[in-house]
C-alpha cells in the first residue's frame, strides 16, 4: 500500500471494476464509484485490500458534492462510467435518449471532474483518464481503421457523446498542463460487457482494456497529455 489515492467511476462492474482492481493491486487506495451502494459494496469486497466504496451518481449533482467532500486528496480519477442506450443511428434515435446519454457520458464527466479537482490539485502527480470509445473518432468512423467497419451511422447517441468527450479531454489537458495534470482518453475497444448487447455478444477480455487505463492513469511526468490512445497503446487519431 502506498499513499496514493483513485476514484474510478461506474466501477461496480465491467471495465471499471476491473481498473479498481487492478490500481488497487499497484497500491493505491482506490475509491470504487458506484450509484448504487449495494453493488459497489459487493465489488468492493471481491477487490478486497485498498479498495473502498464512494457511492457516487454521475448524474446527481448533490450526490456529486456530497462524494467530493469525502475524499481530501485524489491522485487518479478514471471517468469510466458511461451508457449506451440504443444502437441506432441519428434519424431513429429521440431527442430524449441523446439527452439521457449526454448526462452520463459527458455532463456527468464535467460534474465529477470539477468537483474533485481541489482535490486532485492536492496531488503532486495528477491524472485524469476518460474512457472514450474507437468509435468516438471521425477519422476511424470515415476512414478504414483496426476496430471496426467504417461508414455505420449506428449508436448515434453513444459515439456523438463520446466524441465530445474527446474534446473535453483535449480542453482540459490544456487548461490544466501547467498544474502537473496528464489528462487522456482510451478506446478501450469492444469488450464483453452490459455497456450493450454488441459488447456483451464479443466475449473479449475487460482486462485488456483495464491494463491500458491503468497505464495512463500511471503516466510518469514526462509523459504524455491531451492524448487519445487505443488499448494496445498505439495513438488514436480524433
Amino acid at each position: 500500500m502506498n499513499d496514493r489515492t483513485a476514484l474510478v467511476t461506474g466501477a461496480n462492474k465491467g471495465i471499471g471494476k476491473h481498473i479498481a482492481r487492478l490500481l488497487a493491486a499497484e497500491g493505491l487506495t482506490v475509491y470504487v464509484g458506484s450509484r448504487d451502494g449495494e453493488l459497489g459494496q459487493r465489488a468492493v469486497e471481491e477487490i478486497g485490500a485498498g479498495a473502498r466504496l464512494l457511492v457516487l451518481d454521475v448524474t446527481d449533482p448533490d450526490g456529486i458534492a456530497q462524494a467530493a467532500s469525502q475524499v481530501d486528496r485524489l491522485d487518479v480519477l478514471v471517468n469510466n462510467a458511461g451508457i449506451s442506450p440504443t444502437l441506432a443511428p441519428p434519424a431513429d434515435t429521440s431527442v430524449e435518449e441523446f439527452r439521457r446519454t449526454y448526462e452520463t457520458n459527458v455532463f456527468g464527466v464535467v460534474a465529477v471532474t470539477n468537483a474533485f479537482l481541489p482535490a486532485l490539485r492536492r496531488s503532486p502527480h495528477p491524472r485524469i483518464v476518460n474512457i472514450s470509445s474507437g468509435t468516438a473518432s471521425l477519422t476511424w468512423s470515415t476512414n478504414p481503421n483496426p476496430q471496426f467497419t467504417p461508414g455505420n451511422g449506428g449508436a448515434a447517441a453513444y459515439r456523438s457523446s463520446k466524441t465530445a468527450l474527446n474534446a473535453l479531454t483535449v480542453l482540459y489537458s490544456q487548461t490544466l498542463a501547467e498544474a502537473g495534470f496528464k489528462v487522456n482518453a482510451l478506446a478501450p475497444g469492444t469488450r464483453a460487457t452490459n455497456l450493450n448487447p454488441l459488447a456483451a455478444a464479443t466475449g473479449n477480455d475487460p482486462t485488456e482494456a483495464a491494463q491500458a487505463a491503468v497505464h495512463l492513469a500511471l503516466l510518469p511526468d514526462d509523459a504524455p497529455t491531451g492524448g487519445f490512445f487505443s488499448w494496445d497503446g498505439t495513438p488514436v487519431p480524433w
